[in-house]
């Protein structure tokens, strides 16, 4: 007579492992579809957030343009003061919209700093070993990045007497 009870049992047993199996499954499978639609969110919030960055820059950088079409404008009226006016315009407006981006130029007073500067030449020169004495192209900075390491020439010293 034990046995029906052990078979009643046994059964009882696989009937709340499997209920088990099936919840937990259940549990499993909503977790893994609110995990696809958070995928799916932080995607489409990243991608409007470039947007948006994006958009920003364009409207600071429209101004730039329209300065530029001015400054052909006079070029092709031969006013060369009014192309050079022009010029410094434009170079001023997209130097204050990349500044207000947090663009920051390179500091190259000093010694190298080989983290923000890119030594291209050393020449013997009156100035201390290492210390920058030509910058060639202008380097910058968006918040602690650098974007473009500043290229100089570092001296390498006092100029020695040659001996014939």
């Amino acid at each position: 007579m034990d046995e029906p009870v052990e078979q009643q049992h046994e059964v009882d047993e696989l009937e709340q492992t499997t209920r088990e199996r099936d919840e937990y499954l259940d549990a499993l499978q909503r977790l893994k579809a609110e995990f696809e639609n958070y995928k799916k969110r932080v995607s489409r919030d990243q991608a409007e957030f470039v947007t948006l960055a994006s958009e920003r820059l364009v409207k600071q950088l429209l101004p730039v343009l329209d300065d530029l079409e001015r400054a052909l404008e006079a070029a092709a009226d031969h006013e060369e003061a009014k192309l050079e006016e022009g010029v410094r315009l434009v170079h001023r407006s997209l130097a204050d919209a990349l500044a207000r981006e947090g663009l920051v130029e390179v500091e190259t007073d000093g010694a190298f700093d080989p983290h923000t500067q890119e030594a291209l030449l050393a020449q013997p020169s009156e100035a201390d070993e290492g210390a920058v004495i030509q910058v060639l192209q202008k380097g910058y900075k968006l918040g602690d990045r650098v974007l473009r390491p500043a290229r100089v020439v570092v001296s390498s010293g006092s100029v020695s007497p040659q001996e014939p």
